[in-house]
């Protein structure tokens, strides 16, 4: 079991760095959502399988279809058409399909053999994850709860100044 985590934990720092460093943001969020799955993987194989239904649920659903959406909504031009129809080549998915394919083999290896790291035995519920969330690290959820709106804040920013650009779809001025 201690290989699967060791495992699980490289290809999240190798997505992770892979996601850095990727000039093209379709690669990038590519990595980014393996980089999740690896540390979902990583929680599973630490006992908190809450945490990593949420970081799948969450994160790699959720969030990566937002960004998803985001991406393709700001693409404009015609290039822009070329490089999509690039994302099909096997050179796009091929790097993110091979970490996903070892994490898929180590979460059916720990699933199948049904171990544990030691000390993983305790369940953790939603409960008492609320209650450590905004008793023992309210300071971190208030922080979060300030970057995330300073974000909406620079997205609306970000948005006036791009109204006055053209748009792909509309042909004119919004």
């Amino acid at each position: 079991m201690l290989i699967v985590f060791y495992l699980a934990a490289i290809v999240a720092i190798v997505s992770t760095i892979l996601a850095v460093t990727r000039s093209n943001a379709v690669h990038s969020l590519l990595y980014l959502i393996v980089s999740f799955l690896a540390s979902a993987v990583v929680f599973f194989v630490l006992g908190a399988h809450f945490i990593a239904a949420l970081e799948v649920i969450v994160y790699a659903g959720a969030i990566m279809v937002l960004f998803v959406f985001v991406i393709m909504m700001l693409n404009v031009g015609s290039e822009t058409e070329i490089a999509e129809k690039k994302w099909l080549s096997i050179k796009t998915w091929g790097g993110p399909a091979i970490l996903s394919l070892v994490l898929f083999c180590e979460l059916a290896y720990v699933v199948l053999t049904k171990e544990s790291l030691p000390g993983s035995e305790a369940i953790v519920t939603p409960k008492e994850v609320g209650i450590s969330l905004f008793t023992q690290y309210v300071l971190g959820i208030e922080i979060a709860a300030v970057m995330l709106m300073s974000g909406i804040v620079g997205a609306y920013h970000l948005a006036q100044i791009k109204k006055k650009s053209k748009h792909r779809f509309l042909g004119g001025e919004e």
